[in-house]
């Protein structure tokens, strides 16, 4: 025990043993500086420094450029210009995606491939049929009342009319002699209407032109998006005057009749009328004559 107790007294003496810290002038061995250390101050000063020194070594590494040059981390600037290039790729495989739906759509539509869908109209207009003898037809006050309303307010208006909701209202591309019409069952979504050369061939409504170039098949070949989902497809022109992205209105010339490519017998215009993206048959919407 006394042992113990002499060998702590020793450990204390030698942590509170003060020592001096000299410099001197080596010339003249003029003092210059001298300090009071002890074993004890010395080791807490060295672990306040180290501490301190660590502190300020993960300050700088967090909060400034200088950890771009540590091996391990990427620089902030190469972190946003590689986010922004992620969203930019992102946005590009979408605008992809659609454009190559919409050259497909456009490749179907010239080579006429698509599915036959064709359904008996009977049918679709069956369920809508009612029986005039169970509808009552007796007249009501509110019906009555409603009459006079209308009449009241356009009794006095004689230019103004109420042309909204209409819908879109289409024109015929040429007045000319139809030498085939709209079968589905051949694949032959379109009709054929003779004409002399030279022709002019009018927009069917306003809309932008989609597709407006040569191809072997059905030579000069103009498609032009309208309102309602309609788009409307003139091949075997002769020439063109509108071109890709090109506003037209309803009636403006936009090709010719001609005799281009090699699925043509003479000079005539292949019209096709698509909705929705499927085939329509034009004569349903506009007369030839």
């Amino acid at each position: 025990m006394a042992k113990e107790q002499k060998k702590r007294k020793e450990i204390r003496r030698k942590l509170l043993h003060k020592y001096r810290l000299v410099i001197l002038n080596e010339s003249t061995f003029e003092e210059k500086i001298s300090f009071k250390l002890s074993r004890l101050n010395v080791f807490v000063t060295g672990t306040l420094f180290i501490i301190v020194l660590i502190g300020l070594t993960t300050l700088i590494i967090a909060f400034t450029p200088l950890r771009e040059y540590i091996p391990g981390y990427s620089s902030t600037k190469l972190k946003r210009e590689a986010t922004e290039l992620t969203y930019k790729t992102d946005s590009l495989v979408t605008v992809l995606n659609y454009t190559n739906r919409y050259l497909d759509n456009v490749r179907k539509v010239l080579r006429g491939d698509v599915e036959n869908n064709q359904q008996n109209r009977d049918s679709l207009f069956e369920k809508y049929k009612l029986d005039p003898a169970s509808v009552d037809l007796t007249p009501i006050r509110e019906d009555l009342l409603l009459r006079e309303e209308v009449e009241l307010e356009d009794k006095y208006n004689l230019f103004e009319r109420n042309v909204e909701n209409l819908g879109t209202l289409l024109f015929a591309p040429i007045s000319g002699t139809l030498s085939q019409g709209f079968d589905p069952k051949t694949k032959h979504f379109a009709v054929d209407l003779v004409a002399p050369k030279d022709t002019p061939v009018k927009s069917i409504a306003d809309g932008t032109v989609l597709f407006a170039e040569w191809t072997s098949d059905t030579g000069y070949v103009i498609i032009i998006e309208h309102q309602e989902g309609f788009t409307s497809v003139y091949k075997h022109n002769g020439s063109l005057t509108k071109s890709q992205g090109d506003q037209v209105k309803a009636g403006e010339v936009v090709a010719s009749i001609g005799n281009t490519g090699e699925l043509t017998t003479g000079p005539h215009l292949h019209f096709e009328l698509w909705r929705k993206g499927k085939p329509v048959d034009p004569q349903n919407y506009m007369d030839f004559n």
